[in-house]
């Protein structure tokens, strides 16, 4: 398949730089005590990024996933979040951060940090890797980029299942 008609507005270097950036901050304040949540399946890169970076700061929490949707193969959310698969390990006395790849409509996030206080976490913390403006005020605690009102793939963002391998970040130019 080709690549898509997109344009980049985030290449792997910048990626790099930001995922390392927010290695440094949240290393100051994590130890190996708190349980990282991918909110799968947007942010596994970025997830493995992050983990990888903590990890050269000595920093090693436990991985978890939490799979929910909401946008199925649309390219809008349904407005109904929906777990698909939940957390494996216990989050019961025990920080929590939970990271995702996009805040846009703030639903899915919202959703994941009440799922996961529910379950005892003493503290959530949210990281997006990417918000849009039109995202909530709030929501989150840590934002790794600034994206515009697109239609964003690559780096674990996705069309229908597709380019979430790309090792960059493009708005999608063409439907």
């Amino acid at each position: 398949m080709a690549e898509p008609d997109a344009t980049i507005l985030f290449d792997e270097a910048m990626i790099a730089a930001r995922v390392d950036a927010l290695a440094d901050a949240l290393s100051r304040d994590m130890d190996d005590e708190w349980v990282v949540i991918a909110l799968l399946q947007g942010a596994l890169p970025f997830a493995a990024d992050l983990m990888r970076a903590l990890a050269r700061r000595g920093v090693h929490p436990v991985l978890d996933c939490l799979w929910l949707e909401s946008y199925r193969d649309a390219r809008e959310s349904s407005g109904r979040v929906v777990v698909r698969a939940d957390i494996s390990r216990s989050v019961e006395g025990r920080r929590a951060l939970i990271l995702d790849d996009i805040y846009d409509s703030g639903r899915t996030i919202d959703f994941a940090r009440a799922h996961i206080a529910a379950k005892g976490a003493l503290e959530t913390k949210v990281c997006a890797f990417v918000r849009k403006p039109s995202a909530p005020v709030g929501g989150v605690d840590l934002v790794g980029l600034e994206a515009p009102e697109a239609f964003l793939i690559g780096y674990g963002m996705d069309d229908a299942g597709r380019w979430r391998g790309l090792p960059y970040i493009a708005a999608l130019t063409a439907p």
